[in-house]
């Protein structure tokens, strides 16, 4: 039975549902899997704003995000994702107010920690360790060392992250090394190349990401992956974090693999 609402039909739960399966059904039987994004970057953005909409508290939604990304990771494991990158904390975020920030680091912490006792994950912090309290990089490092044998999907966490940092901390790190070797500094501006700063990054050794996805709204990067995302494809979905489905993936993947990539031409 239908019942109505302001004179509009409302549909019962169990329907819903399941024209919902039978959609992303269809979506995902419609995908070329062969075009598929291998490095999936994801601005995982929302989780505040779900949380005033459902009448919840912040350390609510911060909850409900962290616990959608073994959902998505699932997702990804269907596929031919090889890498995802998670940002999880900006640099910027490192500046909130202690009675915010403190529960955010905790569910953080958990998260990385589930993703390290889930066994088919490969942990590996991108951004500066030291910015962060000594308890969540204790976590960190031991999600890394717990899963390093693991042969699965590379999953990035992005935690206390900023894009212009990273660049920063390359080129630092770049200039120490050249200083230990004794390169006269007008040699190494002399052949300098892309390459060399690539190196330094925290994803060195790693693909560069093909799509980037950000939900809740929101068309901008705000710093994320500037150096690895000049040629990578962006997705922009209007639904918050927490409450990201499978169906809003599909679509993501769909629109990738309906592009022409010209990589910057």
């Amino acid at each position: 039975m239908l019942r109505k609402t302001g004179g509009r039909p409302r549909y019962p739960r169990v329907l819903r549902d399941l024209v919902y399966r039978l959609y992303a059904r269809r979506v995902e039987g419609r995908l070329d899997t062969e075009q598929g994004p291998k490095h999936i970057g994801v601005i995982l953005d929302g989780n505040r704003r779900w949380a005033r909409a459902s009448g919840g508290t912040t350390e609510q939604g911060h909850q409900a995000g962290a616990e959608k990304i073994q959902e998505l990771l699932g997702w990804c494991s269907e596929t031919d994702v090889e890498v995802v990158t998670l940002w999880l904390l900006s640099t910027e975020n490192l500046d909130r107010p202690e009675e915010e920030l403190v529960p955010l680091l905790g569910i953080i912490e958990e998260a990385i920690g589930d993703l390290a006792a889930d066994g088919r994950w490969r942990v590996h912090h991108v951004g500066t360790l030291d910015l962060l309290p000594a308890r969540t990089q204790a976590v960190v490092k031991q999600a890394e060392e717990a899963t390093a044998g693991v042969d699965g999907i590379l999953v990035n966490v992005a935690v206390g992250y900023g894009g212009r940092q990273e660049i920063l901390d390359a080129v630092r790190s770049l200039l120490a090394e050249h200083a230990q070797r004794g390169t006269p500094l007008a040699d190494l501006a002399e052949r300098l190349d892309i390459e060399d700063i690539a190196e330094h990054l925290y994803t060195r050794g790693q693909p560069d990401p093909d799509l980037v996805i950000r939900t809740s709204g929101e068309q901008r990067l705000s710093g994320f992956m500037l150096w690895q995302s000049a040629h990578s494809e962006y997705y922009f979905c209007e639904v918050f974090w927490p409450a990201f489905r499978k169906v809003d993936f599909l679509r993501a993947l769909r629109d990738y693999a309906a592009r022409n990539r010209r990589y910057g031409t």
